[in-house]
Formats: C-alpha cells, sequence, structure tokens
C-alpha cells in the first residue's frame, strides 16, 4: 500500500491515544526520527519539541542505545524474569541503585510507568499486611495529580480531572489539596496543614503516599516548592507510613536534577521510574525499593511481592536502559537542562502579556503557557505544519519538554511555534 492507502487504513481502523474513532484528529505519517527531528512520509521533517510524551531525553535513534539494542537482539531478546535472570536487567538495576536517591537498593521491573505505579501501589499495601497493620488499604496523595491511565493509576490521580467518568470502578482513596506554594517561592508553613491533618485523620487507613515530586505533569502541568517533600518524609516516617515518588516524568533530568526528590533532599521508600530510562527507545519501568520495604514484605506469608509481568526486565529494553544511562555520563546534560531552561523562561516570558495566556511557568527542561482557551486539534496541526514544530497542548497547557540536546535556534523555534498558537 502506498502513504495515503496507510493513512485511509488508519483513519478507519486505528484508534489513537485520547482520540475519536470515527471522527480522528490528523496525524502525520512518521518514517524516521533522529536527535530532535521527525521525519514524514512526505520529505518534510517536525522538530520535536516534546519529546515525544516526554521520554526522548538524548534525542531519537541515539547511536548507542541503538547499538545496544542491536547487539542484545543478536543474543537475546526475550526471557520470562522466573526462573531466570540476564546481564542487561542486573547492569540496569545496578546503574539505578548508584543513581537513586539513597536507600533505594531494590529494583523491581514493570512494563510501564503506570504499571510501576500499579506495583508501588500493591507493594506498599503488601507491606502494610506484612507488618500487621491490615486496615490500611488505602494510599493518600494530593489533588492535581496525575499517576497513569490503568484503573489503580487513574484512582490515584486528580478526581475531578481525566479520568472523573471512570469514577464508578475506581478504588476511593483519601485528597489533600493542592500543594499551594510555588517552586522558588518563600515556603509556607501553613501549606503542609492540610495533608497533615489527613494523616492524623486516616493514619490507621492510609498504607502510603504517593506525589509527583516538585512537578505536576499531566493533570496541572505545576511545580510547587519542595518544602512540601521534606515535610511530607518526616509526617510518613512518624506513622509509618510509606512515601511513595512517582518520578516517571521527573526522573532522568527533566527537571534540571537527576531526579526530582534531590530538590528537597528526601528520599522516598518506593519510588516509580520510566519514560526516559530508555531514553524513549523501548518501554521500559521501574519500581526502587528501600531495605525495609523488601524485607517486611519477604518475611511473613507468603513471603515475596505478588506481581510478575510476563516481559518483565525485557533484555532489549534493559540494554536500551544500560545505553540511556550511562549517556548520562558522557556528556553535559545538566548544563544543557540550565540552557535550556534559561532560554525558555527569557523566551517564553514574552507569551506572558498575550491576551490568551493566563500564567507561564518553567523549571529545567519544562517550559508551560497555561492557555485561558485552547485551539483546535485543525488548527493547532496547521500551525505544526507552518512552523515544522511539533507540539501538543494538553488541556490548556500548551508545554515544551525538548530533548537535552535542542541547540539554541530549536529552542526558540519552539518558542515561536508556542506564541503562534498561544495567538490562534
Amino acid at each position: 500500500m502506498d502513504t495515503t492507502q496507510l493513512l485511509e487504513f488508519d483513519r478507519k481502523h486505528l484508534w489513537h491515544p485520547y482520540a475519536s474513532m470515527t471522527e480522528p484528529p490528523p496525524v502525520n505519517f512518521a518514517v524516521s526520527a533522529s536527535g530532535t527531528k521527525i521525519r514524514l512520509a512526505d520529505g518534510s521533517e517536525l522538530l520535536d519539541g516534546v519529546s515525544s510524551w516526554w521520554c526522548m531525553c538524548h534525542g531519537h535513534n541515539h547511536p548507542k542505545i541503538v547499538a545496544a539494542i542491536r547487539e542484545q537482539a543478536a543474543k537475546l531478546s526475550q526471557v520470562m524474569f522466573a526462573g531466570f535472570t540476564h546481564e542487561p536487567a542486573i547492569r540496569l538495576a545496578q546503574l539505578l541503585v548508584e543513581s537513586a536517591p539513597a536507600g533505594l537498593t531494590r529494583v523491581f521491573y514493570a512494563d510501564s510507568g503506570s504499571v510501576a505505579v500499579e506495583c508501588a501501589a500493591k507493594m506498599a499495601l503488601q507491606y502494610q499486611l506484612a507488618a500487621g497493620r491490615g486496615s490500611r488499604r488505602l494510599l493518600g496523595t494530593v489533588r492535581g495529580g496525575y499517576h497513569g491511565d490503568t484503573a489503580g493509576a487513574m484512582a490515584l490521580s486528580d478526581p475531578d480531572g481525566m479520568h472523573h467518568m471512570f469514577s464508578g470502578i475506581l478504588s476511593k482513596h483519601h485528597f489533600a489539596p493542592q500543594p499551594a506554594t510555588p517552586f522558588g517561592a518563600d515556603w509556607n508553613p501553613d501549606d503542609f496543614a492540610p495533608m497533615e491533618a489527613m494523616l492524623d485523620r486516616y493514619e490507621n487507613e492510609i498504607a502510603a503516599v504517593i506525589l509527583e515530586p516538585v512537578f505536576q505533569g499531566a493533570s496541572a502541568m505545576r511545580f510547587y516548592h519542595p518544602r512540601y517533600l521534606a515535610e511530607l518524609r518526616r509526617a510518613c516516617s512518624e506513622r509509618d507510613i510509606l512515601l511513595i515518588f512517582d518520578e516517571v516524568a521527573t526522573g532522568f533530568g527533566r527537571l534540571g536534577e537527576f531526579f526530582a526528590a534531590e530538590y528537597a533532599k528526601v528520599s522516598p521508600d518506593l519510588m516509580c521510574v520510566g519514560k526516559g530510562l530508555t531514553g524513549g527507545a523501548i518501554g521500559l519501568a521501574a519500581l526502587l525499593a528501600s531495605d525495609k520495604v523488601a524485607e517486611t514484605i519477604s518475611a511473613v506469608p507468603p513471603g515475596k511481592f505478588m506481581h510478575g509481568p510476563t516481559f518483565m526486565a525485557n533484555p532489549l529494553a534493559c540494554a536500551a536502559g544500560c545505553a540511556s544511562l550511562e549517556l548520562f555520563s558522557e556528556y553535559d546534560w545538566r548544563g544543557n537542562v540550565k540552557a535550556i531552561e534559561r532560554q525558555l523562561r527569557s523566551e517564553l516570558e514574552e507569551l506572558r502579556n498575550l491576551p490568551n495566556v493566563k500564567d507561564v511557568r518553567t523549571l529545567g527542561a519544562v517550559g508551560v503557557a497555561e492557555l485561558a482557551s485552547t485551539p483546535s486539534p485543525e488548527t493547532v496541526q496547521r500551525i505544526v505544519r507552518e512552523t515544522g514544530v511539533w507540539l501538543r497542548p494538553f488541556g490548556p497547557w500548551l508545554y515544551t519538554m525538548p530533548p537535552f540536546v535542542a541547540s539554541p535556534e530549536e529552542l526558540t523555534r519552539i518558542t515561536r511555534a508556542m506564541r503562534a498558537i498561544a495567538l490562534a
């Protein structure tokens, strides 16, 4: 089939994410990619302004990651992880433990960020059961959060957010208000009081508290003060409630530190990672746990964590993960992200006075313009093709999360395209 026929089949039979099947939005036919660019079937290129949903931290098709996958594919592409192990899984775990916040020494592999969150919730519940606190069967969190699209992850996301229509099948957890103090502002001690009160009231029901550290992603696109996390670490420790950080979006340098937890100088009991784990080359996630969690669960019947995905620790994905994590020591990603932050802050600030822009926020390699009204997908697609910059607003949030290798000229193209969408 030629491109036209393929696109027609796509339109009739492929259901794309967050899209209508009967009136699908426009799509771009990708045929290859490298660095910051995605090449289309018509010969044009799009500058990837969102790192293909935030995961392409090193850019597309990095030669080191491609070579690692090819080499591994020639030896072992898949083996069940129950009863087997392999070098890529072991090497990647070593790299994760070396780079993670202190105390996170055990690694459980998962298929995706959403599944890692599911595993974290299950692990927290199993920990409390093993510790003799069987009444602790729910989790605590804050409003404005997003943790994934599977049922357990949706139940932990903002109950008034994109998943509200599924409330009838979701578990009911405990929600405190959003952290109110913005990142970079003076800390307001009253900000943590609602969470503390919730933990006091439901201490015997809450197994763990889960948050996206510093940056609330797809449900809010906002940055909050890291002191909130330090207070939460104290409060959870006092009550033997586990603390879970969802670093799927914030991990691997996206906010300027390797993990967002570093801003608060605290370690969670459990930490979910994904997206940039493989440099975006192939799906993989992981749940990191403390010795305390692992040893408590393993000490009483059934004596094992009750989860086991078919493709857990897939060798191809683990090989890609090893290459991705090794890359962080081979170029100045930290300097790149700091330069991206400075340029985004400067150029996006010019959007603040536009009539359709309510707020502008920047941290690390994340720039957000909150819009009063979002243009239609067709309008956005027109601007994408006119500017050659791939952007995909999420609700009222027009944002960029460029690859860490984006040049200053490319960043300016991105911010100009954002301006065009804000003016549309």
